[in-house]
């Protein structure tokens, strides 16, 4: 007599074809902005994968946007990006049109 529900299957183990998304991001990034003093804004990038190089992307921002940017770490959630200014409609399509992540994969929060 056997028990078929003790057999041994990881129901979490990747299968060989769901590899179809391999380079895309697995969680949720998440663009915010915060006020600073005056008009002055701040945009928090949060969430992209540690398999992509932080210090690169903020330097490809900064190039593309024409802003300053830098790379801040927090106890809680990891390496955040931080760039100046309202930023989060531009960071929004890089980050869609360059691969990182898919559109539903990004949540931007704000005003």
């Amino acid at each position: 007599m056997s028990i078929q529900n003790l057999q041994a299957h990881d129901p979490f183990a990747i299968d060989a074809g769901e590899d179809e998304t391999s380079g895309v991001q697995q969680g949720f990034i998440h663009i915010r902005i915060q006020q600073r003093s005056g008009r002055k804004t701040l945009t928090t990038v949060q969430g992209i994968s540690p398999d992509y190089d932080q210090r690169r992307l903020v330097k490809a921002f900064k190039k593309e946007f024409a802003c300053n940017g830098t790379v801040a770490s927090h106890p809680e959630y990891g390496e955040v990006i931080q760039l100046q200014g309202d930023q989060r409609k531009v960071v929004f399509d890089f980050l869609s049109q360059v691969g990182i992540a898919k559109k539903d994969q990004i949540k931007v929060h704000g005003f």
